[in-house]
Order: structure tokens, then sequence, then C-alpha cells
């Protein structure tokens, strides 16, 4: 089995989900590269797309159709300025033509050129799509893809397309594995993978690019405490996050990022402060993401909020808290999370939403744990304890869209995860019931036993027993 870095699980993202806007703009972008590999890109004078599944079926909420016009014109989600998207968009339809990979200009028609199959599924996963492209000499070239979630990319009968996969000095496919190789080699866990992360960069690349993490998950908790207004979408959500700011801050001024986390940290430990705060931070990450903003993915966008809102929590109110902790604290939650990728899955249009906020919840568990002095044992006990206290969780996004209950579902799994770290610091993990390995595995059977209406659809729970176009949420 190849081995999974653990910035696959943890990168920088755009709004307002993995599997549905990420993954269908990663696949536009693969296959307009294809096309230029090929020498098809000038000769093509028609091009369709198709989505298939949960792809159709909540596309428009989650910004799937955005997301495929834009990777298909060459824009990158990691660097495209978000307040011209919009713009961008409009232009597409109301021109009815497209620069496809920013090269060549071509007809396209959005009304019938960009179809939704709502009834019909592909094999493999939920989440198909298929782009086509007719030629001058009427030749048609296409290609299928899956997102199947975390923003990773399958292309029909090839294998998963992991940047760089390889296979790590020591290969921690499983929770037994991290246990086994620690304990002989006497490491820590986050000094563990840190080892292995070193097959794909140096180790002072891996430092910066943590840092790098940490930096977009301040400048996205600031954005979103800062912003006020209806979300994008037509449930006229309300953002929360800045109101909740405003108030906990109690008049404190601030010019700057910097000085605003300065005045965050001043306002003192009070437990119900501190839990406001926590999940004032999910919030605005999940806001931020769902106004098509620029986010973490970790290990998706509707979780996105849960790993950053514990992390902010530990170094605005734990003691000690370093730059060492933040790299440690990113790397374990990430080894963390390839678990369930290798072992059962981070897609919801797969699993529910278990693999989404279960998964981010257990990965900051795992982190928490590892940098207040966990052992290796207590490090993935916290990480399960999370996880079994998700198991079942469904997906039901109501009108499709990243709002509810996502958001603040957010801040209930950042919550967990704090608790579980809680848990397993106070606990022998010799004594644990129940290993990490075993509900990965009860995870799994649970998404695989879940009915398709609660994967991600929009055709069960919240999503059919609440009405689309509240005024207010």
């Amino acid at each position: 089995m190849e081995s999974i870095s653990a910035f696959e699980m943890i990168k920088v993202g755009i709004g307002p989900s993995s599997s549905h806007t990420m993954g269908p703009w990663r696949a536009a972008e693969m296959f307009t590269a294809t096309l230029a590999q090929k020498n098809l890109l000038e000769s093509t004078i028609q091009l369709k797309v198709e989505l298939y599944g949960s792809l159709a079926k909540t596309g428009i909420g989650h910004g799937t159709d955005v997301a495929v016009l834009l990777g298909l014109s060459g824009e990158d989600y990691t660097s495209i300025d978000t307040t011209l998207i919009d713009e961008k968009i409009a232009r597409i339809k109301a021109e009815q033509k497209i620069q496809l990979g920013a090269q060549k200009w071509l007809a396209f028609s959005y009304a019938e050129d960009l179809i939704f199959h709502f009834t019909e599924s592909l094999p493999f996963h939920p989440n198909g799509m298929r782009f086509s492209a007719w030629q001058t000499d009427e030749s048609c070239y296409s290609e299928t893809y899956f997102s199947v979630g975390g923003g990773f990319v399958v292309q029909e009968n090839q294998s998963e397309n992991k940047a760089g996969s390889k296979v790590t000095p020591y290969p921690c496919h499983n929770a037994e594995a991290i246990e086994r190789n620690c304990a002989a080699l006497n490491l820590c866990m986050s000094d563990l993978v840190m080892l292995n992360e070193q097959t794909w960069r140096s180790k002072e690349e891996i430092v910066a690019q943590c840092l790098n993490i940490w930096n977009e998950i301040k400048s996205c908790i600031w954005r979103g405490t800062h912003r006020e207004g209806i979300l994008p979408g037509g449930l006229n959500v309300k953002r929360k996050a800045a109101g909740i700011n405003r108030k906990l801050l109690e008049g404190k001024s601030y010019s700057n990022r910097e000085e605003w986390i300065e005045a965050v940290k001043s306002t003192g430990r009070n437990f119900t402060a501190i839990n406001k705060w926590i999940s004032c931070f999910a919030l605005a990450v999940n806001e931020e993401n769902a106004a098509f903003g620029r986010i973490i993915t970790a290990p998706t966008n509707g979780a996105s909020g849960v790993l950053p809102a514990v992390l902010m929590y530990a170094s605005c109110f734990t003691d000690d808290f370093d730059d060492d902790k933040i790299v440690r604290f990113i790397i374990t939650a990430g080894e963390i999370g390839t678990l369930f990728k290798k072992n059962a899955t981070i897609s919801a249009a797969m699993g529910g939403c278990q693999a989404e906020i279960g998964v981010s919840s257990s990965m900051a568990a795992a982190g928490l744990t590892e940098v207040m002095g966990g052992s290796v044992g207590q490090v993935l006990m916290a990480a399960e304890i999370a996880m079994e206290h998700h198991l079942g969780m469904t997906c039901d996004p109501i009108g499709g869209l990243v709002q509810v209950p996502c958001i603040e579902r957010n801040s209930m799994g950042a919550i967990k995860a704090i608790t579980a770290s809680n848990i397993a610091l106070e606990s022998d993990p010799e004594a644990a019931c129940v290993s990490l390995d075993e509900v990965i595995k009860s995870m799994w059977e649970t998404a695989l036993d879940m009915n398709s209406k609660y994967k991600e659809t929009s055709e069960g729970g919240l999503a059919v027993n609440i009405s689309v176009g509240l005024a207010e949420c």
C-alpha cells in the first residue's frame, strides 16, 4: 500500500466542498491538461460536462457548476482571487463562451453543455463526472472522473491520483503499525511522522509547510470573525461568528490580525468564554467556506472548521504553545487522517458526515493530545474516542448547501475533539475497550450499511423535513 502524506489531508482549499468543488475543479484541470498533452486542445470545437449522482443532486448548492467552469478555464483554486469568482462565472454565462485551459476560446452554453443527471449514478463512486470534447474531424474524446473526498480525484479505470505517492521507511497504514513503529524506534508519534514525511520533502520544508498552513488558518478565522451578513445560496443563513467575536471582546481594540489574537488571549480562561471562542473559531471558518472563501481542507471542506478551531484554542488558551507544537499538531492530525482515507472513507457521499466531521474531530483530538504531552497510546485513544461518538452521523444538507447543519456541526466536532483529548490524557490506553483500528473498521461498515439518501444527496433527514427558503436561520 502506498503511503499518503499528512499534507494531502491538511491543505489549502476553497469552499464550499472538497468533494463537490475542489474535486470537480481538479478533474476539469486534469481533462484540459490531457487535451493539451494529446494536442487536442486547439482542435476542440464543442465541449460537454455531465455530472452524476451526488454531484448532480447537490451540485448547485455545493458550487460544482462553478468549480467545473473555473477549472476548465485554467484557474487554480489555491491562488484565485475569490472575490472575482462571481464575476468570472457571470461572464461565462452571459457571453456563452469559455477559454479552455486559458488558451482556446470555445462556445459554451451553461444551460445546454453542463448536464445534471439527477437520477443516474456511475459505478465505483457517487461523485462521478464525464468530460467530452468533440474535434474538427468529428471524433469525440471523453474522460470520466470520480471525486472521492478531500479533493482527491480518481480517473476511471486508473489508480487514485495521489501526487508523489511513495512508500515511507516506516509504513503506517493502521494504528497498530504506528504504535509498533514508535515503540521500536522509541519515538513519539509526531517524531515518527516527521521521519516518514521526509520521503516527500525536507524537514525544513515540512516545518515551513506547517507554518504556512497555520498562517492560512489564522487568516481564515480572522476574516470569518470580521464579516457579517447573509451567506449565499438562498437559505438566508446569517453569519454568527462576527457577532460572537464582538460580544466576547467587550470593546477591546486592535488594528490587525495579530493584535486581534492577543486581544482574544486577554479575555482570560473562563470555561464558558473559552467554550464560546471555540465555537466562534469553527463558525468563522465554515462561514468563509460557505461563501467560496479560501480555507484549509482538513480533511474535507465541510469539516474544515474543526481542526482550525482546536488548533486556535490550543494557541490561545494553553501554556507554552510555540511553532514546534504547531508542527507536531498538524503532522500528527494529518497522519490520523490518512488512516481513515486508506481504511474507510473521508467522503460524505460514501459514508455520511461521520466521514467528514467525525474524521476531522478524530484528527484534531490526536493533534491536541500529542502537543499536550500524551503518549502514543493516548494520542490514538483520543482519535478513537472522537470518532466513536460520531459513528452513524448522516450527511443531509438542506438545499444541498454546506450550511445547515454543516456549519454548526463543526463547532460540535471541535468540542468533541477537545473532550476526547481530555479523556485520553487522563486514561490508561491499555485499559481501553475499543482500539482506533476497530473504530475505523466499524465506521466503514456503518458507511456501507447507511441508506444512500443520507449520503450527501439532500434526499433524507433535515434536507426533506425543513423548508428551503427560511426567512432566518
